[in-house]
């Protein structure tokens, strides 16, 4: 039985977790726990006998990570829907009601955020089986967390514990003082709110007609105006006339008929690096360790360290985060984990790309990775994925050299083509028309040298892209 139309809201830019998360490569791309990346994990809890097609709501600018990482996980990457714009989690659950319609009004939705860490699959696909009946009857059902601290970063559900197992919501309440959340937490009626939603498409519908028409109109206009491209389904200009706003304030927070279900497994929006400490398995001193890079603590507890190369050393300290990554390393307390975000609003304040991208750049094609940058001059490492072709395009302030370290390569210069294998390289002058494609069947690397006045990525003029990107990507 696939009852339930899972649709995974990818769409977030993950900022607490700077320097990993970026937003050009956000926290759901990341593998912060295990070997897979939280996108693909909340895949596969959401690919079982319970689970339907599965669709993905995100933005246009990583719809080809979207691609390759259910690629990776031998899922079709055919439901990708694509917002011009972010409007928050209300519109999202209408545009996912409204798809889901298209087949059956009364189809099961069940929305859920795409970076959570959830320990057990099992334990969640039966929280979500618990909430079927309710669903099915008309309720909007949510899933609450028994809470373990009274924390104030969580919002919470009050709920009514004579009904059960999907008991009845009292009221939804934001971010609690401390005082107030020590109070929750004794009275063992209160959940933190997960974030997740299960529902009737046409349950839904009814809803947002009656308590968000505004967002509704805008989201039924945005479908019709749809386009296909490639396998995306980009929604038409329309949506950005809704409301940005959560699904939360808009509607279900206005609703009558709402439900919760427990979900009893250890779970986190990761959303700090101290919630990430939190949520992992720690050694006898408290302290977690993550990261291709060597990490050394000594005299060090309760802390987290993380390095993607450097080796790094943490001596005499207790609770912190130590973030070593190639471009930009953070030091910080736990206890203000949760203000990383002001970092990178005064990064992008200060036109530092540190805030959006890492050095190493993904691509549909492959990825590139910058190696050095001084005046007039910068170095790429290139690689091109197996069947991979990058755009025909020219440079207006730039030339650039290749040479080839692994692979073979088509290189097109102008009219001319030609195959380049290792150690064989070539020059690309200014204004020339060019591109590289890998018709091999490993990935093929290359060392690019760039020189001339202006170096940055905007100096591209795209010609024809089997991508169907435009020139500012």
């Amino acid at each position: 039985m696939r009852e339930v139309l899972p649709f995974i809201l990818c769409g977030g830019a993950g900022t607490r977790l700077w320097p990993l998360s970026r937003e050009a490569f956000p926290k759901q791309f990341h593998k912060i726990t295990g070997n897979e990346t939280l996108f693909q994990q909340t895949c596969r809890r959401l690919s079982g006998d319970l689970f339907g097609d599965l669709f993905v709501l995100s933005n246009h600018r990583h719809r080809f990570l979207i691609a390759e990482q259910l690629e990776a996980l031998g899922a079709p990457a055919t439901n990708i829907v694509l917002e011009p714009v972010s409007r928050n989690t209300a519109p999202a659950a209408c545009i996912a009601a409204l798809i889901a319609a298209e087949a059956d009004p009364d189809a099961l939705v069940l929305l859920a955020p795409s970076d959570h860490m959830i320990a057990n699959g099992d334990t969640f696909a039966d929280a979500i089986a618990t909430g079927l009946p309710a669903a099915r009857d008309g309720a909007l059902v949510t899933f609450g967390v028994e809470p373990d601290c009274p924390h104030t970063g969580y919002g919470y559900i009050e709920i009514d514990k004579a009904q059960g197992p999907a008991f009845k919501v009292i009221r939804f309440v934001e971010k609690p003082s401390l005082e107030v959340a020590e109070a929750y937490l004794d009275s063992g009626r209160f959940y933190w709110n997960a974030g997740i939603f299960l529902f009737r498409a046409s349950v839904l519908l009814d809803l947002a007609a009656t308590h968000a028409p505004d967002i509704l109109a805008a989201c039924r206009r945005a479908l019709d105006g749809a386009a296909q491209d490639l396998t995306f389904r980009i929604l038409g200009e329309a949506y950005a006339q809704a409301p940005a706003i959560s699904l939360d304030y808009a509607i279900v927070e206005k609703a009558a008929n709402i439900a919760c279900v427990p979900l009893t497994t250890s779970w986190s929006d990761v959303g700090s690096w101290s919630a990430v400490w939190q949520f992992m398995d720690k050694d006898d001193s408290g302290n977690v360790v993550q990261g291709d890079g060597e990490i050394i603590l000594q005299s060090t507890r309760n802390s987290f360290a993380y390095s993607d190369h450097a080796c790094v050393a943490v001596l005499g300290l207790e609770n912190v985060i130590v973030i070593a990554m190639e471009d930009a390393v953070l030091v910080a307390s736990k206890e203000h984990a949760e203000q990383v975000k002001g970092i990178v609003e005064q990064l992008k304040g200060n036109g530092r790309s540190h805030a959006l991208q890492h050095n190493r750049v993904y691509r549909p094609w492959g990825w590139y990775h910058t190696l050095n940058r001084g005046e007039r001059y910068q170095v790429k490492c290139i690689m091109v994925k197996p069947g991979g072709k990058l755009s025909l395009q020219s440079h207006h302030h730039r030339s650039e050299h290749w040479v080839v370290v692994k692979g073979t390569l088509e290189v097109t210069k102008g009219e001319d083509v030609e195959l380049l294998s290792e150690n064989q390289s070539t020059y690309i002058p200014i204004g020339k028309q060019h591109r590289l494609a890998n018709p091999g069947k490993i990935p093929a690397f290359l060392i690019e040298v760039q020189s001339g006045a202006y170096l940055d990525e905007d100096d591209i003029v795209r010609f024809e892209d089997i991508y169907r990107r435009s020139s500012a990507e």
